[in-house]
């Protein structure tokens, strides 16, 4: 049994006996073994038969696991109660991804620390493992080793988990430097509308790279004699479309210029990462990069990728919907800087230590702590804006936060063809949200939040507003099909409940 499932059957356990209110003593006692035992179990330390599982699941009256489809998971939120403490931001989900992407330009080993254990990474190791990379959980299932073949199997790919990622596009740019041709499924991810792989096209044709799709397949061929000869001008400032360029540009044996770059955190993350495989890139945090590649990389390499800025934000939203008082550590503030100054004219009481540097030496974090807040509606609409400006992933926090304000607020979110549509989900729960169109919603505030049950929206972000807006109203919520937030949040229900919420985990019978 590979590591990876006994770390995911561990935190069943743990979740079971949590919910039955034992401890590992407890647990340990009705079992016949020892607490150390137990430990290591819910760990992932340790083997376990499918006789213990039926055993431990007799005795803490839960099924475990079942044989065949489980059903999707629920969460039951007890609304209306206060934060307090303090939480940990986990590693970023979006640097997470694009690194796993990365890894496929070395032939050496690659350890990354403190993996987001997401669903959306589950679906690349899956994808990875498929064609032929050796990855594992090491360092008690906090880390992941990654050990690619000679060569890729990419026949032998796994299309369902390719399409359940959207992340699976920026496979192209380490690919076409290892190969003359190769399939890739349609990538997938959140219904967010219509979104073409034209821009990344545009740049990857710059290296040779041609794609005709048919049948649910990217059909990728790849002439090695085109180089870039000019910079390459990106026709969207996107975060993916600048990653799979820089992926291209790390193995091609000369100077790239890319630019109208993104310089987001994620992007600056893996601009970190090359630099440790070898490569020289000149402008990081500008929108222009200056690509130093090489043809060759063997290296091994131990990276920890940064703190995720979006998570942060969740939790900082949380803190202010439940109008609690909240420290929320290690918080990437280049990344959050705009944000802030929006809630702190809204109202939002916030204080923050002096900076120090996250576990990659570049990244700036600080510890945030919040306190219970009268909010005004702002004066200007809430936008997104390539970095430095809003970032686009926390529009709809502000949603759930101007629906906790003082007036009316515009939030218009133009990047994506109908997530705004999505934050009308608020209104279930009591919410005064209106949709002028696709893109702009008018929120008025402020509102007293009630229990609903509903069916989780299929946007990551929409979907953790409507969980957060749940906690903070009084009764009992029930949102449906999480699988959603599970894919950009690691053990997020677990987390809120360690700080004061009250959500349990359920599956249908």
């Amino acid at each position: 049994m590979s590591d990876d499932y006994l770390a995911r059957i561990g935190k069943l356990i743990r979740d079971a006996r949590q919910h039955r209110g034992w401890t590992q003593s407890q647990l340990a006692e009705a079992l016949g073994t020892s607490q150390s035992a137990v430990n290591r179990i819910e760990r992932g330390n340790q083997n376990i038969s499918l006789e213990m599982i039926a055993r431990i699941g007799e005795a803490l009256d839960s099924e475990i696991v079942s044989l065949g489809y489980a059903g999707p998971m629920h969460l039951r939120v007890v609304g209306g109660r206060r934060l307090s403490g303090s939480i940990d931001v986990k590693t970023s989900k979006n640097a997470c991804v694009a690194l796993l992407c990365g890894s496929l330009l070395n032939k050496g080993r690659t350890v990354l620390r403190r993996v987001a254990r997401i669903e959306e990474v589950y679906r690349l190791l899956e994808v990875l493992n498929s064609i032929g990379v050796r990855t594992r959980w090491i360092n008690d299932g906090t880390d992941l080793e990654i050990v690619p073949p000679a060569q890729l199997d990419m026949d032998a790919i796994d299309a369902d988990a390719a399409r359940r990622t959207r992340s699976i596009i920026m496979f192209l740019g380490p690919l076409l430097h290892r190969m003359d041709q190769f399939k890739l499924p349609y990538a997938g991810g959140c219904d967010l509308g219509t979104r073409t792989i034209e821009p990344h096209m545009i740049a990857l044709r710059r290296f040779g790279l041609e794609i005709a799709a048919t049948e649910g397949l990217y059909h990728a061929q790849i002439d090695h004699s085109v180089i870039p000869e000019r910079p390459i001008v990106l026709t969207e400032r996107g975060d993916t479309v600048t990653e799979n360029a820089l992926l291209a540009a790390a193995r091609h044996d000369g100077t790239t210029v890319i630019r109208n770059a993104s310089s987001n955190y994620m992007v600056q993350d893996l601009c970190f990462f090359l630099e440790a495989l070898g490569i020289r890139i000149d402008g990081i945090g500008t929108t222009t990069l200056t690509v130093h590649g090489v043809a060759n990389i063997d290296v091994d390499v131990d990276y920890s990728p940064s703190e995720d800025p979006v998570e942060a934000m969740s939790l900082l939203a949380a803190a202010v919907v439940t109008e609690s008082e909240l420290t929320i550590r290690r918080v990437p503030i280049e990344f959050l800087e705009i944000e802030l100054a929006v809630m702190e004219e809204m109202g939002v009481d916030c204080d923050r230590t002096t900076e120090y540097a996250a576990d990659n030496g570049r990244t700036r974090l600080v510890d945030l702590t919040v306190r219970p807040s009268k909010l005004e509606a702002p004066i200007d609409k809430i936008h997104p804006m390539p970095f430095p400006g809003l970032n686009i992933d926390n529009v709809p926090f502000f949603a759930a936060i101007a629906a906790s304000a003082h007036g009316k607020t515009l939030i218009h979110d133009w990047v994506y063809d109908n997530r705004a549509i999505y934050l009308t989900d608020l209104n279930r729960l009591g919410g005064r949200l209106q949709l002028l169109d696709p893109h702009r919603v008018l929120v008025e505030g402020p509102t007293r939040w009630r229990a609903a049950e509903m069916i989780c929206p299929p946007a990551l972000r929409p979907a953790v507003v409507v969980l957060l807006a749940m906690m903070a109203a009084e009764g009992t919520s029930v949102l449906r099909n999480v699988y959603v937030i599970n894919r950009g949040y690691e053990e997020l229900a677990e987390r809120l409940n360690s700080v004061g919420a009250q959500i349990e985990i359920f599956r249908d019978i």
